[in-house]
C-alpha cells in the first residue's frame, strides 16, 4: 500500500508495497492512499457543520480525481466554510423533511401533494445519492429525464388498474406507451420542491450549500387560460338548468368558485335574504377520504354578493334538497352542505368532473375543465366591462397583479374593442385617392 501526500502524484515506477518516506504531513494538509479495492482515498482534517473538527475521507477512481476532492475540501476549510459529514441519502433525508419539517408547517392538501411528488418522482430519480454528494449535474440530468418519461409506464399504472379492477390492459401493460408525460409546470414544481428541501438541509447544517439553486429550466411558454365566451356559457347553462346540481354550475360560472370551495359551501354561510355567501372552507379528497379544510389562503376567505338569478337558483336547489331528504328518510346523512348526493353526503370531486364533462357533451360546447369555469367567469366579467380591481375581489386573487397577469390577453382585447368605439370621432373613413 502506498501513502501519498496531496501535493505529489504517485510515481508509476515505484513498487506498490513500499512506503514513501519523507516529511510528515501537517495536520489538515491531507494525504492520499491507494485502497485494496483499487480506489484512492484522501483524508483531510476539517471543521464540520456540527461544530467539531474531524478527519473526513473522500474517494476517487484515480489519484487525480481524489486529489481534486482533497483540494476542494482544503479550499473550503481556508474560506472558513464548515464541511457537511452526514451519511444520509437523499431518500432518507426527504422522508425526515416531510414528517418533521414540512408536515407541521403546511396544509394537509399541500402535504399530500408534496408526499406524492417525492414518492413518485424525486426519490426514484435522486433518492440513491448521498445527501452531501448530490450535485447540480445530478439534479439537472434527473429533471431532463423525468420530463421525458411516461409516468404510466414508470409507475405501472395500467398493470395496477388491471390487477385491481380486472379490466383489460389498455397501454403500457400490453407494451403500448400512452405517452403520459409530466407537464412543464409539474417539472418546475418538482424543482421548487427539491430546492425547498435542500435549503432546509443547509439551514440545519446538514450540507454546505443548496446545489439545486443553480439549476435553471427554460422559460415556460405563456399558458392562455381556457374559457367560454358568453354564447358558450349561455348554451351550457340552458342545458345544465335541468340538471339536479344546476346551482353548482351556476356558482361556478357566475362567481368563479373553485371546485372544492363550491363543494364545501355550507347552508349556514348562505344568506339568501341578503343575497350573499361566505367562502370559508373547501372539500378535498385526501388519502382516500373526503375532508373539509379551511380555504387555501386568508384572501380566499371572503363574503361575495349573489346576483338575483343565482339567489333564485339556490332557493330552488334548497327546495329540491329538502325533497331528497324527505325521500331518504333515516338514510339521510346530515352534512349541512349546499351540494350533496341524494342521500345528503358530500359529493366526490371526481364525480363532479364526470358530470361536468357529460354536460359539456350534451350542450355541444367546447370541453373544458371544471376549474376553467373560474376562468370563464373572469373572461365574461371583463367582456361586460367590469374593471380588474372588481374582478380581483370576486375571484379573491392575492393581488390585482395576479389577475392582470393571468388575463392580460382578455383585458387587451376588451381595451381594443373599447378604443375602437372612438373611430366615429374621426368621421367617415376616406379612400386613398381622397374621394
Amino acid at each position: 500500500m502506498v501513502t501519498r501526500t496531496a501535493l505529489a502524484a504517485p510515481d508509476p515506477e515505484e513498487p506498490r508495497d513500499t512506503h514513501r518516506k519523507g516529511k510528515k504531513n501537517v495536520n489538515g494538509e491531507g494525504h492520499i492512499r491507494l485502497r485494496k479495492d483499487g480506489r484512492y482515498e484522501g483524508q483531510v482534517f476539517v471543521d464540520t457543520t456540527d461544530g467539531l473538527r474531524k478527519r473526513v475521507s473522500v474517494y476517487g477512481k484515480t489519484w487525480n480525481d481524489c486529489h481534486d476532492k482533497v483540494v476542494e475540501l482544503q479550499d473550503q476549510q481556508r474560506r472558513g466554510l464548515p464541511v457537511a459529514t452526514t451519511t444520509l441519502t437523499v431518500a432518507k433525508y426527504l422522508n425526515y423533511w416531510l414528517d418533521e419539517v414540512a408536515k407541521p408547517a403546511i396544509r394537509r392538501t399541500t402535504f399530500v401533494t408534496y408526499e406524492s411528488a417525492i414518492r413518485l418522482h424525486i426519490v426514484p430519480g435522486l433518492g440513491r445519492y448521498k445527501l452531501k454528494a448530490l450535485t447540480t449535474q445530478h439534479i439537472r440530468t434527473w429533471l431532463n429525464t423525468v420530463g421525458k418519461t411516461c409516468q404510466c409506464c414508470a409507475q405501472g399504472k395500467d398493470a395496477q388498474r388491471a390487477a385491481r379492477t380486472g379490466a383489460k390492459p389498455q397501454c403500457c401493460a400490453k407494451g403500448e406507451c400512452c405517452k403520459q408525460y409530466l407537464s412543464d409546470p409539474s417539472v418546475r414544481h418538482l424543482l421548487r420542491l427539491v430546492r425547498a428541501a435542500l435549503q432546509d438541509a443547509v439551514d440545519e447544517d446538514l450540507i454546505g450549500r443548496n446545489v439545486a439553486k443553480t439549476v435553471q429550466l427554460r422559460n415556460p411558454s405563456a399558458r392562455r387560460p381556457r374559457s367560454w365566451d358568453m354564447a358558450e356559457a349561455t348554451k351550457f347553462l340552458a342545458v345544465a338548468q335541468r340538471h339536479r346540481l344546476a346551482a353548482l354550475w351556476g356558482v361556478g360560472l357566475a362567481l368563479g368558485l373553485r371546485r372544492g370551495e363550491a363543494l364545501g359551501l355550507a347552508w349556514e354561510n348562505v344568506d339568501l335574504t341578503a343575497g350573499r355567501i361566505k367562502i370559508s372552507q373547501a372539500l378535498y379528497r385526501i388519502q382516500g377520504e373526503l375532508v373539509l379544510e379551511d380555504v387555501k389562503t386568508e384572501g380566499s376567505a371572503a363574503t361575495i354578493p349573489l346576483p338575483r338569478p343565482l339567489v333564485e337558483l339556490l332557493k330552488h336547489h334548497r327546495k329540491k334538497q329538502l325533497e331528497d331528504r324527505f325521500r331518504a328518510g333515516t338514510d339521510w346523512q346530515t352534512s349541512g352542505l349546499v351540494f350533496t348526493t341524494k342521500l345528503g353526503a358530500p359529493i366526490d370531486p371526481r364525480n363532479v368532473n364526470r358530470m361536468f364533462a357529460a354536460l359539456c357533451t350534451k350542450a355541444g360546447v367546447r370541453s373544458i375543465r371544471v376549474h376553467d369555469m373560474r376562468h370563464s367567469c373572469a373572461t365574461l366579467l371583463f367582456a361586460l366591462g367590469v374593471d380588474a380591481a372588481t374582478v380581483q375581489r370576486i375571484l379573491r386573487h392575492s393581488s390585482i397583479t395576479v389577475t392582470t397577469s393571468i388575463y392580460m390577453e382578455v383585458i387587451e382585447t376588451v381595451q381594443r374593442e373599447a378604443v375602437s368605439r372612438m373611430d366615429d370621432l374621426f368621421g367617415p373613413r376616406r379612400s386613398d385617392n381622397g374621394s
